[in-house]
């Protein structure tokens, strides 16, 4: 693979805005790249991440490791907050609850990951509702993350459950996000105002904004 002589000549300009540092690629800004982080979010076709949370120091072999696996969420809050079925029995959940701030990230990819797609983590909060019938649109979150998994119906909260489990919101209060190649795309934070205010493009129109094209390497 070989980058022109044009592509070569793209200058980073890199601002500093309190204690966040944006790299701004030629041609995608951090306008783009907030909205392209929500449809990634958004339009995941399995509504998967990875989410990352740390072991507690009182663990006996792995105190302060970092822990990834798979999660499951849904995008049902206007502001980019994410829905989670949260079940104290999973080590993620320990985790979290045993994190002076429930401290977690979620890392969301292009359904078909490559260095040249976008991809997003976002480093935030859970908030637990420990009390089901204090959960805030109960119904409305329900309906929501039933929509993307079908299959959670046998796990949701309540007396029938084989597991304890809890709805529960993640509230990012960081986001970092990588465009693709950084000659055409943002790669950076993206305030989080900025997030949660982001207009979402159409579901179909996803594709072919947050891959690279032929022409972005050529």
């Amino acid at each position: 693979m070989f980058y022109s002589v044009k592509s070569l000549s793209f200058m980073h300009m890199v601002t500093t805005t309190l204690a966040a540092t944006y790299v701004v690629a030629t041609g995608e800004t951090v306008h783009d790249a907030a909205r392209l982080a929500r449809d990634l979010v958004n339009h995941s076709p399995d509504a998967i991440g990875y989410m990352a949370t740390t072991y507690p120091e009182t663990h006996d072999t792995l105190a302060g490791q970092p822990f990834p696996l798979q999660e499951y969420y849904g995008s049902c809050h206007s502001n980019g907050s994410l829905t989670l079925l949260f079940m104290p029995i999973s080590r993620h959940s320990q985790n979290i609850l045993q994190s002076p701030t429930h401290a977690a990230s979620i890392s969301i990819g292009s359904e078909h990951p490559a260095a040249s797609r976008a991809r997003v983590a976002l480093m935030g909060n859970v908030t637990i509702f420990q009390d089901i019938h204090a959960t805030p649109e109960i119904a409305r979150i329900q309906s929501c993350y039933l929509s993307k998994h079908p299959d959670a119906r046998h796990w949701l909260p309540g007396p029938k459950a084989p597991h304890i489990a809890y709805w529960a919101r993640f509230d990012p209060h960081s986001i970092y996000y990588v465009g693709g190649f950084g000659s055409s795309h943002y790669i950076g934070y993206i305030p989080l105002e900025m997030y949660q205010s982001a207009a979402s493009m159409p579901e179909q129109s996803v594709a072919g904004r947050i891959l690279i094209t032929q022409t972005d390497i050529s």
